[in-house]
């Protein structure tokens, strides 16, 4: 994939080197030319300074056949901005913009829009782990669903996962056994320690815990 980067903070920098890693051709952009360093001497994609919703600084980052752009400064305002220009004018197909202000979040987000909002989740995740340690919500950004973690003990050993579902309320989508990870099909036979992880309804979450004897 051709991906383009407009922001060379922390973030911005260690998501270029994450899909550099995986053989992406990625391009910097960033205002200030000192943010580069933090790419590394092993970086060889292109670094290039300029403004993220300057048009001729993204068609100079090849925007023009980039497969997707993610715009991750510090500012707000800029990330909308950049990210509108590249959905709308550019039409490239997978744009994701970081915005801090979780109010601002959910408005551009409901403008269609695809937003993460750094605030909203890292709150997400210190909640998780003091209230609900086998139980995460920020995984999918909702308020409605969230990803609990299951450790079979011995009244579950030996029932299959689809009699571990819940139509409507609880489905397994992972099965970790022994470092394995494994996507199961229904009539797999859970085995003692296996840590199971299934989507749930935040709004059934004690049921669910209740008959999976979690609690």
């Amino acid at each position: 994939m051709h991906v383009i980067i407009v922001g060379c903070g922390r973030v911005g920098s260690q998501l270029a080197r994450i899909l550099q890693e995986e053989n992406h051709n990625v391009v910097v952009i960033d205002k200030e030319a000192k943010a580069f360093e933090r790419l590394g001497k092993s970086f060889n994609g292109i670094p290039l300074i300029g403004n993220g919703y300057d048009l001729e600084v993204l068609k100079e980052a090849g925007i023009e056949k980039a497969d997707a752009v993610a715009v991750v400064t510090n500012g707000d305002n800029t990330n909308i901005v950049t990210a509108e220009v590249a959905k709308k004018i550019f039409n490239v197909p997978k744009v994701i913009a970081r915005v801090y202000d979780p109010q601002r979040a959910e408005i551009y987000r409901s403008l269609g829009l695809d937003i993460i909002s750094g605030t909203n989740l890292v709150a997400a995740i210190i909640r998780d782990k003091l209230i609900e340690s086998k139980f995460s919500t920020f995984l999918l950004e909702t308020g409605k669903l969230g990803i609990l973690e299951v450790r079979i003990n011995e009244d579950l050993v030996g029932k299959t996962v689809e009699k571990l579902n819940i139509p409507g309320e609880f489905l397994t989508i992972t099965v970790i056994r022994n470092d394995q990870v494994i996507i199961p099909e229904g009539k797999l036979l859970l085995q003692k320690d296996d840590l199971v992880m299934g989507v749930t309804r935040v709004e059934s979450l004690k049921k669910i815990k209740k008959k999976l004897g979690l609690v």
